[in-house]
């Protein structure tokens, strides 16, 4: 691991209470104990991150951290990053791959720091975990809302309240503070403008993301930011009571829930067109009101995964939910 200076005193002696409860702890000279998931961790001033897909890169990015990225890992899936707000930094970024990630390519990097999700980068199966990590003296950061089902240090957080308390736990790590506290501020005014202006429909209109699939619709259970995104805005996920993040479930279940309206999750090889004519095609799906209706909306795969941009993507759907009617 690359030898940092040592951090101001002022930030040596931090103690910053974070969104979700959790706390920084007082480091030393040297390093800052923050939580990886609920693992308190001592984190050394990263000089070379690695980041996984744009919604850790957009982290660091949004914090103004890009001199301090060695790196990203972007999987073909992901939409081209000259889409990010912070596009200009992703050019001045080396893009070190475009598969998934893998320990080599961190060790070949010369990374300090790898910033992923449980399951959303780190994996036992690819053979890169934390843990792993650790052993070999680089440093990991998970997304909080990744960390629900985290073995040994699970911790369960609303999943925007996840994405404040990374920038939070990210200002820390890389002893800018401030600079995280006015981010998370900015999101939170955001946000909070989103729900005031939210429609008060009774009942709240009922959402189904569909993300792909065909036997089986993969879709949001309830530790995802596109629930977050649903509820802000004045909607209802009609899988806020799967208690979990991704997961396939049959389409009578859709049918059974009859939503109003379909989020389309756009990325991969079908475009949001092709997967809503795909899903107008199904003849079990006729009777749902969403289909009946033509009421679609279109989430961008960067507003669905854990990172800035689920504001983005909260401010559209509420638009868009201010102007729906039954």
């Amino acid at each position: 691991m690359r030898t940092t200076r040592a951090v101001p005193l002022l930030l040596a002696t931090l103690l910053a209470a974070t969104a979700c409860g959790a706390q920084v702890e007082r480091s030393t000279a040297e390093t800052v104990t923050v939580p990886r998931c609920a693992q308190p961790v001592p984190y050394r001033a990263p000089e070379r991150a690695v980041a996984y897909e744009a919604g850790s890169a957009d982290k660091l990015f949004a914090l103004g951290l890009g001199e301090k990225v060695r790196g990203y890992v972007m999987p073909p899936a992901n939409p081209p990053v000259e889409e990010s707000p912070w596009a200009a930094d992703y050019a001045a970024t080396e893009k070190l791959s475009t598969d998934l990630l893998n320990r080599e390519l961190v060790v070949d990097a010369g990374a300090d720091l790898v910033v992923a999700g449980w399951r959303s980068g780190f994996s036992d199966e690819r053979g890169i975990t934390p843990e792993l990590l650790d052993r070999l003296g680089i440093g990991s950061f998970m997304h909080t809302e990744t960390c629900w089902n985290y073995p040994g240090f699970p911790e369960r957080v609303a999943p925007l309240e996840g994405l404040y308390e990374d920038m939070h736990r990210l200002g820390a790590i890389f002893r800018v503070p401030e600079r995280a506290d006015d981010v998370v501020a900015g999101m939170q005014a955001r946000v909070a403008a989103v729900t005031d202006a939210a429609p008060r429909l009774d009942p709240p209109p009922s959402v189904f993301l569909y993300d792909s699939g065909t036997d089986r619709p993969n879709t949001a259970g309830n530790q995802v930011p596109p629930n977050d995104i649903i509820t802000l805005a004045g909607g209802r996920n009609v899988l806020d009571d799967v208690d979990g993040r991704w997961t396939d479930v049959g389409w009578e279940t859709v049918v059974e829930r009859q939503p109003e309206i379909i989020m389309i999750l756009d990325y991969g090889d079908q475009s949001a067109e092709q997967k809503i004519d795909y899903l107008t095609s199904l003849p079990q799906l006729r009777s749902v009101p969403a289909i009946a209706n033509r009421n679609f909306f279109v989430l961008d795969y960067n507003e669905g995964i854990s990172g800035p941009r689920n504001i983005d993507g909260l401010e559209r759907f509420g638009a868009y939910l201010r102007e729906f009617r039954r």
